[in-house]
């Protein structure tokens, strides 16, 4: 099959140094999904790649595709979200959430949503006008949906009853009522904020995501629901989580 050269829209997941010059890059693209690309003298002084081999960088990239792996050619990068790298907080959270979707994400997958998502979280940190733990929690909940394991949010997982009073059960995925709630001893009660919030977190277009803040209380019990729910459904401690437990 003879290489040919393709543009992709995407972001830079992680950097890699290969070799004494170059970087192996995971992008995140619309048209490819999850892919590996060399960046060859990208770690040069005066290379016209080393910019765009920064993770969180955006754009285009032209991809020298050969017959087992893409090579990028140039860039047009749109934004670097310059904004995360002066700030440590920033940074450590932006990584958390480039190494969650490089792990979820797959190649040759359509993965524009959580392409989508990833980019507007990392636009909610930049801006700074909620908090970033609520960050944290919204793009959890909403990568665990757009990955396939959505909580029941609307009603009880087992009886389908539709009512105020529930409590959220990990191993059953979801809310269940005051009658079903023996089916999970070890579920945790929610408020009816809590609840709201969760429906609209599952049920929102990406772009309407990061705009509303909640209480210290609320806050506090979807930290805990997503924390469970994630460690039941993600297999894998990140290396970025460790950052920001030092926060």
């Amino acid at each position: 099959m003879p290489a040919s050269v393709t543009i992709v829209t995407g972001m830079v997941l992680s950097a890699m140094p290969v070799g004494d010059y170059d970087k192996r890059l995971v992008l995140l693209t619309r048209e490819l999904g999850k892919i590996s690309a060399f960046a060859k003298g990208a770690r040069r002084p005066n290379s016209a790649l080393l910019a765009c081999s920064q993770p969180f960088s955006f754009g285009q990239f032209s991809l020298y595709v050969g017959r087992n792996s893409y090579s990028i050619t140039s860039a047009d990068i749109s934004n670097y979200f310059q904004e995360l790298r002066d700030d440590i907080a920033s940074v450590y959270y932006g990584m958390y959430f480039c190494e969650f979707s490089e792990y979820v994400t797959k190649e040759n997958n359509d993965e524009r949503e959580i392409l989508k998502l990833l980019y507007q979280t990392l636009r909610a940190v930049a801006k700074k006008t909620i908090e970033l733990p609520l960050v944290r929690v919204i793009f959890e909940f909403k990568i665990l949906a757009l990955s396939g394991v959505a909580p029941q949010v609307f009603e009880c997982v087992k009886c389908g009853k539709d009512n105020q009073q529930y409590r959220f059960s990990v191993d059953s995925g979801g809310l269940l009522c005051e009658d079903c709630k023996t089916h999970d001893t070890r579920s945790i009660r929610l408020s009816i904020s809590s609840i709201y919030t969760l429906q609209y977190i599952i049920s929102k277009d990406i772009g309407k995501l990061y705009t509303f803040r909640v209480s210290k209380e609320i806050l506090n019990e979807l930290i805990t629901c997503v924390r469970r729910y994630r460690n039941h459904y993600i297999d894998r401690e990140f290396k970025s989580s460790e950052l920001l437990r030092i926060l």
